[in-house]
């Protein structure tokens, strides 16, 4: 049992790494943390713990170099070990075990698990920077908005490395100075294919049970997901190619290549979305190439705007005919403009005019837009974050702009998932032409699992 002084010195921990993140970089003076621990110098490090410690997690631990890592939990044993940190398998143990020690934590788990453990370290005060898409529902990303609001002190971010690239600041200064004048359209995507990397295909719908390997905890994998006999296909890559754990492609990577598009012209809240075509729909297995369309209305002073996503083997980006950098790449947004047509790649990053001659010509002539926006030296959403604990800036994609970032997606996802059109009611997050759809929005949730972030609504 803790004594009183011992309450005392974690609270003035917490209380400080709470409200550094707030102080403007400038005015931050000290060179270290003002904070003791019982027994300990003053340090500036961060007590970091990992949920999910094998696959993506990798960014996480590079994005903390130089930190305490003071806990790693993984639901296969293969992956909650690391020199000098405490072991779990269960998020819940270890937040009730050592929640006091833990100032900020990373969660890289498959996408279905990120809603809890997020609201766990949240509802703690704990600071988080959760994988992308930031949640697997639109109720959940709705909540974390919310909880971003009644936890002020909590720092936030998602895990989309572009928006801590410059090319996003480029290309919103671009935009803000009229050089593209209004965007009507903006086509974006991906290619890829199911017979290699993490959407291969099972031999069965649905894949035939197997043995739980000695290593993994399954019930725990599952977590709030919807239950299902365990089969390698599952674990530990393939699970973004089933809806009730993953969103495909497009909620793998629209938070990367659509960051810049939804960030600058405020995609947010579409009217419509609608799968204009898709290939081979085997229920919960997800489809092996798409063509999605949002209709956003006029925002502010923003022109009506339609965005598209495609991917499979050979996804419709549909090129201007005046790109003139050589090959056209495979991924990425293409703007189309009233005045210049642009191009930002799969990391929302390295902003072009599609014309080349013309880009080279506004830069001779001075009439680039001179930088308006503070860069980021790390390229790093980890590291953004112990900065900000640290008391340098915000970051970029905190809760409050990445929830929404993440409901844009997921709402495509939906269409993608369904097929044809899906009215958008956002105020009332509500599918007006197919209430059937509605289950979706907040799926069911097993037992045990089902009281986070209930009480925000």
């Amino acid at each position: 049992m803790s004594s009183k002084n011992e309450v005392k010195t974690i609270m003035r921990r917490r209380d400080f790494l709470g409200t550094a993140g707030v102080i403007a970089a400038g005015s931050f003076t000290g060179g270290t943390f003002n904070i003791l621990k019982a027994g300990e110098s003053p340090n500036s490090k961060v007590n970091v713990a990992m949920i999910g410690g094998g696959g993506v997690a990798g960014q996480a631990f590079g994005g903390c170099k130089g930190e305490n890592i003071v806990a790693v939990c993984d639901v296969d044993s293969k992956s909650n070990k690391r020199d000098g940190a405490k072991s779990f398998t269960d998020f819940r143990v270890m937040f009730d075990k050592m929640g006091k020690e833990i100032d900020a934590v990373c969660i890289n788990t498959p996408d279905h698990t990120h809603f809890a453990a997020t609201m766990e370290a949240m509802q703690r005060g704990i600071h988080v920077c959760t994988q992308k898409p930031l949640t697997h529902n639109i109720w959940q990303a709705r909540t974390l908005l919310k909880a971003a609001k009644k936890y002020p002190k909590v720092l936030t971010n998602m895990g989309n490395q572009g928006h801590t690239y410059n090319g996003i600041r480029t290309m919103k200064e671009w935009y803000e100075a009229g050089i593209l004048g209004q965007v009507n359209e903006v086509h974006s995507g991906i290619g890829f294919n199911f017979k290699g990397g993490y959407f291969g295909k099972p031999e069965n719908i649905p894949p035939a049970k197997t043995d739980v390997p000695e290593n993994l905890n399954w019930d725990l994998w599952i977590g709030p997901g919807m239950e299902t006999d365990y089969n390698p296909i599952y674990h530990p890559r393939k699970w973004r190619g089933f809806y009730n754990y993953g969103g495909a492609q497009l909620g793998d990577w629209f938070c990367h290549i659509n960051d810049g598009p939804v960030y600058i012209l405020d995609l947010y809240e579409p009217t419509e979305v609608e799968c204009l075509e898709r290939e081979t729909n085997l229920g919960n297995l997800v489809t092996d190439s798409c063509l999605i369309r949002w209709k956003f209305p006029k925002r502010s002073d923003k022109a009506p705007c339609n965005l598209y996503w495609s991917d499979g083997p050979s996804p419709k980006l549909n090129f201007p005919d005046n790109w003139s950098h050589g090959k056209k790449p495979g991924s990425g947004s293409v703007w189309l403009a009233e005045k210049n047509h642009a191009y930002l790649d799969e990391r929302s990053n390295n902003p072009r005019l599609t014309e080349r001659q013309k880009q080279g010509e506004l830069k001779k002539e001075n009439k680039l837009p001179a930088e308006k926006y503070p860069r980021v030296k790390h390229g790093s959403p980890h590291r953004e974050l112990m900065e900000a604990i640290k008391g340098g800036p915000k970051c970029g994609s905190r809760f409050e702009y990445s929830a929404r970032l993440t409901e844009t997606s997921l709402i495509g996802v939906l269409a993608q998932r369904f097929g044809g059109k899906i009215v958008w009611d956002a105020k009332n997050m509500k599918i007006t032409n197919r209430p059937e759809l509605n289950a979706y929005i907040k799926e069911p949730v097993r037992k045990g699992w089902e009281d986070y972030g209930v009480d925000l609504w």
